[in-house]
């Protein structure tokens, strides 16, 4: 290419300088439909020669100078979108670094540059929710769903931490909306059926909930310890919700209706038994306890039994002083009855239980124990001995 401009710069001074020495130039007549045109000579040479570079110059750019052109058209066009994707990997990187003020900042501004809307937008929503900037996560979260509202398709982790994050700021509305929008997704997904079951615990659908955790038993994804964290509020919230807007009728044509399976669960049975006791139904509840401390094998669920307010045990108090008349130092139904005294306020007899409890061989008393002993002695003006009792529970 050098060697070229430098040819031409030759040819072109030749020809600049030649007249100087040739006073007469030289004509060339060309004649052309019945015109006839004068040229110099040096003029005829100098419109070859520019006819000939022309053609020289056009033949490198479509050659090899149109990819060079293309290229610095590139460079022109997508500057901005090379700028969105450098931010937007700064932005990353404050992410991972908990700076999530700049990261925020910067996923706003490059998500749209960087065409990584979605994904940015999630990102700078769940900045702004670390930051407890409610307002501006909601506005990205308000960005992304006119985002999804274009795309065709969504994938499926973009939509569950879209949900999550609605759900951290408390806007079950939309989290909701999301989720009936993708319900036939929810069978294929333990993890939008996890999220389902969240939403209907914190919407106090608890009906709806428990319908949802015989989905919930047949995902091997979802542990038996989730599973029964849910059963606990689930059930109790059911339980107590047709107590309050129902009545005791609705209640036992609820439990009556459930599986035989999940009746026998500890947890639902508990938490049944809880709303019975907390409402005073006494009849179903009876009906419960008493078939479960006749047998006396479940010493978990009779431990259990110390969290129920039941006011009127005298059924399950006899069964109980009928184990402990064979076996007098038998510590977990002497903690039973203690309890159940306690609930019926027989303090003198709830005293007994205890004392016997806490002065055994061998410790086998616990926190929920002395605490129950410490506000008998309360209720039995024996205040210097329930302070001693306190004082173990430090």
């Amino acid at each position: 290419m050098k060697k070229l401009f430098v040819m031409l710069l030759v040819i072109f001074t030749f020809i600049a300088v030649t007249p100087i020495f040739f006073t007469e130039p030289g004509y060339i007549s060309i004649a052309m439909g019945g015109m006839i045109y004068e040229l110099t000579v040096y003029s005829a040479i100098f419109w070859i020669l520019f006819i000939f570079l022309v053609i020289v110059l056009l033949f490198v750019i479509f050659r090899g100078g149109f990819r060079f052109s293309l290229g610095t058209w590139n460079k022109l066009a997508y500057a901005s979108k090379r700028r969105g994707v450098k931010d937007f990997e700064k932005a990353v990187a404050s992410y991972i670094l908990e700076d999530y003020a700049q990261a925020e900042h910067l996923f706003a501004k490059s998500s749209e540059p960087a065409q990584r809307e979605r994904i940015g937008y999630l990102l700078a929503s769940s900045a702004a929710s670390k930051q407890s900037l409610s307002t501006n996560a909601k506005h990205y979260l308000n960005l992304l769903s006119e985002v999804d509202n274009k795309a065709k398709n969504v994938n499926i982790e973009s939509l569950l931490v879209t949900i999550k994050l609605y759900m951290q700021q408390d806007d079950r509305e939309n989290a909701r909306l999301l989720i009936d929008q993708n319900h036939k997704l929810i069978g294929h997904d333990a993890r939008l059926l996890t999220l389902n079951i969240d939403l209907q615990i914190a919407e106090k659908h608890y009906l709806a909930a428990a319908e949802s955790l015989v989905a919930a038993r047949k995902q091997k994804a979802i542990t038996e310890q989730t599973i029964q964290e849910w059963e606990n509020v689930v059930f109790y919230g059911a339980f107590r919700q047709l107590a309050t807007e129902k009545d005791s009728e609705e209640i036992s044509r609820y439990w009556n209706n459930l599986s035989s399976k999940v009746k026998k669960r500890e947890v639902v049975v508990m938490a049944y038994c809880k709303v019975l006791a907390e409402n005073n139904i006494t009849a179903p509840l009876s009906k419960i306890l008493l078939p479960i401390i006749k047998k006396g094998a479940d010493k978990a669920f009779i431990k259990n039994m110390r969290s129920l307010p039941i006011a009127q045990p005298d059924e399950l108090i006899v069964v109980v002083q009928k184990y402990l008349h064979k076996d007098p130092k038998n510590a977990v139904w002497l903690s039973c009855l203690a309890h159940l005294a306690v609930s019926s306020k027989q303090w003198e007899m709830a005293e007994k239980a205890f004392n016997t409890l806490v002065n055994l061989d061998e410790k086998q008393y616990d926190d929920v124990d002395l605490l129950a002993f410490a506000q008998t002695l309360q209720q039995r003006e024996q205040f210097e001995k329930a302070v001693q009792v306190y004082a173990k529970l430090h």
